[in-house]
């Protein structure tokens, strides 16, 4: 049972444990796929997602960490725009580097607080 699957499960779980988020503070969540990478703000108090952004589709030139500061930017506009300015960062499971690390400070570009 010993694969990086089930290791990455672990540990997010692990962080869902202590990081929750409220319509006035949602929650940063991010997936990372071997291609793309999505993230969306999340009220878990309600259950609902407030705002989302993926980079599918999305024509950015240059690699996958230059299109994940890119999506972190939407991410914060559309957030900004809905009212949103403070969020709690949820990583994922996934180590704070490259991609993952990318997004936040795009995200902390386009005027998010966390």
């Amino acid at each position: 049972m010993d694969s990086k699957l089930y290791n990455r499960t672990r540990v997010k779980y692990r962080i869902r444990k202590k990081v929750s988020g409220t319509s006035q503070k949602p929650r940063l969540s991010i997936f990372r796929s071997n291609k793309e990478i999505y993230c969306q703000l999340i009220d878990d108090v309600n259950g609902v997602t407030l705002v989302s952004a993926t980079s599918k589709g999305l024509k950015v030139a240059g690699n996958k960490v230059a299109v994940s500061a890119e999506v972190g930017k939407i991410v914060a506009a559309k957030a900004v725009s809905a009212g949103i300015s403070k969020i709690v960062f949820d990583r994922g499971g996934y180590l704070y580097h490259g991609r993952v690390k990318s997004l936040a400070d795009g995200a902390r570009e386009g005027g998010l607080i966390f």
